[in-house]
């Protein structure tokens, strides 16, 4: 394991990583989210009418907004071209969830997993901001990367449990 911090020189001094060197492949992160609603506010997510609001459609936008703002948000994080940004929602009327995953690509000598990482939460936090006058005990859960692909080795890294 490499407990070298990549952000930081060698005087201790945050820095943003030079990639100058390193050739550009094809990258692509995703990353997920649960957002735990009641049965009142799933409805409403449900409807998903321009007349009754359309919570997951501005949602979506927000998240592919926030992907492309990430080195905005994220002081050493590289401004990177995105090649894509997708939000996909499934609902689970079981466990009164939305669970979230955004899917980024791009190629770049640098990987998207902030990109991603950002594009989910900031997609979970619009869910809640729309939802929060009907809801609330709206939480947002399990935030994490679950797919890592690219970069020198080209493989794919998955987080175990996770397909």
């Amino acid at each position: 394991m490499n407990l070298k911090l990549s952000h930081f020189n060698k005087a201790g001094q945050a820095h943003m990583v030079d990639i100058s060197k390193k050739e550009p492949t094809d990258r692509t992160a995703v990353a997920t989210a649960t957002v735990l609603l009641d049965k009142a506010s799933l409805a409403l997510v449900k409807l998903g009418s321009p007349k009754k609001g359309d919570v997951l459609g501005v949602a979506r936008i927000a998240g592919i907004m926030a992907a492309k703002k990430t080195s905005d948000l994220i002081p050493l994080c590289h401004q990177l071209e995105l090649s894509k940004v997708s939000i996909d929602f499934l609902v689970d009327n079981n466990k009164l969830s939305l669970d979230v995953t955004a899917t980024v690509k791009t190629q770049s000598a640098t990987g998207v997993e902030m990109e991603a990482l950002t594009a989910v939460s900031v997609t979970a936090l619009t869910i809640y901001d729309m939802l929060k006058s009907v809801n609330k005990t709206i939480k947002i859960s399990d935030i994490k990367l679950v797919l890592k692909k690219g970069g020198m080795s080209g493989r794919a890294t998955t987080v175990k449990g996770v397909k």
